[in-house]
C-alpha cells in the first residue's frame, strides 16, 4: 500500500514548481502619470531644456534686476554721454548718459509684459473662436471665414493704423504709458490669434467624433459642460505650445513698431526702443545696438525651443516613440 501524495503546495509565498523552475507573481512598477510622462520627454530634449534655463534666468533678470543694480534707468549724467562699456556702465550710456544696463532691465520688463499679456489676449480669442467653430456646425462657416479675413490682412500695415488711429485717444484716456501698453497689447493680440483658432478647431472637430463625446451627449451633457469637462482639457497641448511661440511673436511685433517709433515713448524704454534710439550712434557705441538685439535674439529663441519640447513632450504620438 503507497503512501497518500502530498497535495499540500509548499509555504513559497504562492509560487508554484514548474519544470523545476520556481514561477510566480511577476514584479510590478507603479503606473506612472501622464504629466511624469510628459517630464521625462521633456528633459530630454536638449534644446527645450536649454531654452527654459535661458527663458528663466531672463525673465529672473528683468524681475530681480533693479535690486541687484539698482541705478535709475531715468538719471541724467551729461559728463557721462556715450560711454562705452565700464565697471560704472558695464554696458555703456545713451546719447544723454543713462545708464544702458539699467535701461535694458527695464526695457526687459515691458517688453515681456507685453509679449505675455498680448499672449494671453490671443490664447483668449483663438480658443474661444477655434471651439465655438468645431463645436457649433452652424457657426463654423462664419467664424472660419472671419478668421482667413485676418490672415488675408497684412499685418504690419493693420498694426501701424491701429497705433495711429488710437494712439492719442488712449494716452488721452489713461495717460500715455498705460495707454500705449493698453494699445500694444490689444494690437497685437487681436492680430496674432488665427494660428490658434485653426488648431484648435481641427482638434475639436476630431474630439467630436470620439466615443467618450457621443456618450456623454447620450445622457444628455449640456453643450457648456461639454466643452469645458470634455473639450478644452483634451486641447490644452495645442494651446500651450501656441502661448510659448505667441510669446516670441509678440516680442517681436512690440520691438519692430519700437524701432519705427511707433511705441512706447522715448523715456519708457523697451529693447526695440533702445534699438531705435541706438541707431545713430552704432559706428560710436555699437554696443547699444548688439545687446537689445541680443536680449532679443536670446528671448525668441529660449521661447521657440520650449516650444518645440513641449510640443514633443505633450503630443503622445511623438511621447510614445
Amino acid at each position: 500500500m503507497t503512501d497518500p501524495i502530498d497535495e499540500t503546495v509548499p509555504a513559497t509565498g504562492g509560487a508554484t514548481e514548474a519544470g523545476g523552475v520556481l514561477a510566480g507573481p511577476m514584479p510590478t512598477t507603479p503606473p506612472r502619470s501622464q504629466w511624469y510622462e510628459v517630464w521625462t520627454q521633456f528633459r530630454h530634449h536638449k534644446g527645450a531644456m536649454a531654452g527654459g534655463i535661458v527663458f528663466l534666468v531672463i525673465l529672473l533678470g528683468v524681475v530681480f534686476g533693479p535690486w541687484l543694480w539698482p541705478l535709475d534707468p531715468a538719471a541724467i549724467d551729461f559728463r557721462a554721454r556715450n560711454v562705452g562699456p565700464t565697471w560704472a556702465h558695464p554696458f555703456g550710456t545713451d546719447q544723454l548718459g543713462r545708464d544702458m544696463l539699467a535701461r535694458m532691465i527695464e526695457g526687459g520688463r515691458v517688453s515681456l509684459s507685453v509679449g505675455i499679456t498680448a499672449m494671453l489676449l490671443a490664447l483668449v480669442l483663438g480658443t474661444l473662436i477655434g471651439v465655438l467653430a468645431g463645436y457649433f456646425r452652424r457657426l463654423d462657416n462664419i467664424l472660419m471665414r472671419l478668421t482667413d479675413l485676418f490672415l488675408a490682412l497684412p499685418l504690419l500695415p493693420l498694426l501701424l493704423v491701429m497705433v495711429l488711429l488710437f494712439r492719442e485717444p488712449l494716452a488721452a484716456a489713461f495717460g500715455i504709458e498705460t495707454g500705449i501698453f493698453i494699445l500694444m497689447v490689444s494690437a497685437i493680440g487681436v492680430t496674432s490669434w488665427m494660428p490658434t483658432a485653426r488648431i484648435v478647431r481641427g482638434d475639436v472637430l476630431a474630439l467630436k467624433e470620439r466615443e467618450f463625446v457621443l456618450a456623454a451627449q447620450s445622457i444628455g451633457t449640456t453643450n457648456a459642460m461639454m466643452i469645458m469637462r470634455h473639450i478644452l482639457p483634451n486641447v490644452i497641448s495645442p494651446i500651450v505650445v501656441s502661448a510659448t511661440l505667441g510669446i516670441a511673436n509678440a516680442i517681436i511685433t512690440e520691438s519692430a513698431l519700437s524701432f519705427l517709433g511707433l511705441g512706447f515713448p522715448p523715456d519708457f524704454p523697451t529693447w526695440g526702443r533702445l534699438l531705435f534710439d541706438a541707431v545713430d550712434y552704432m559706428q560710436q557705441n555699437p554696443e547699444r545696438v548688439v545687446m537689445p538685439g541680443i536680449a532679443i535674439s536670446l528671448t525668441v529663441l529660449s521661447v521657440n525651443y520650449l516650444g518645440d519640447g513641449l510640443r514633443d513632450a505633450l503630443d503622445p504620438r511623438i511621447r510614445g516613440r
